[in-house]
């Protein structure tokens, strides 16, 4: 079993999609409620889906990306705004915090072997 997508709710897809694309995620589904991407350097998908209702998504969404650094100095020369930058967490995680225009909330992180050997793994 593999998780392959999650779709998140957005308030405007045209200004999400631009969002997204600016971020590197390329764009294979584009219509005028719903669109896709693909992570680049993966086989995983995450979608938007069009909301006109009110929504708050507890969900956050991860993005994982050796040149943590290097990525976020990157869209910051382009204008993306971080709501923390990127911080050595206690979990072993190294953490940069975003939002985009519709107020989900992503975290760009690097864990390395900590993502699925942290030393509190849970062994069978």
């Amino acid at each position: 079993m593999n998780l392959n997508q999650v779709t998140i709710p957005v308030k405007d897809l045209t200004q999400a999609n631009a969002f997204y694309l600016k971020l590197g995620f390329i764009q294979i589904v584009d219509t005028p409620h719903y669109a896709r991407f693909e992570c680049p350097g993966g086989e995983t998908t995450f979608s938007l889906l069009l909301e006109s209702n009110d929504f708050a998504n507890g969900a956050v969404i991860y993005f994982e990306h050796e040149q943590l650094d290097d990525w976020v100095a990157q869209l910051k020369s382009q204008g993306i705004v971080f709501a923390q930058d990127p911080v050595d967490q206690r979990y072993l995680w190294r953490e940069a915090v975003l939002y985009d225009p519709s107020g989900n909330k992503i975290k760009l992180y690097w864990a390395g072997e900590n993502r699925l050997n942290p030393p509190w793994r849970v062994e069978k």
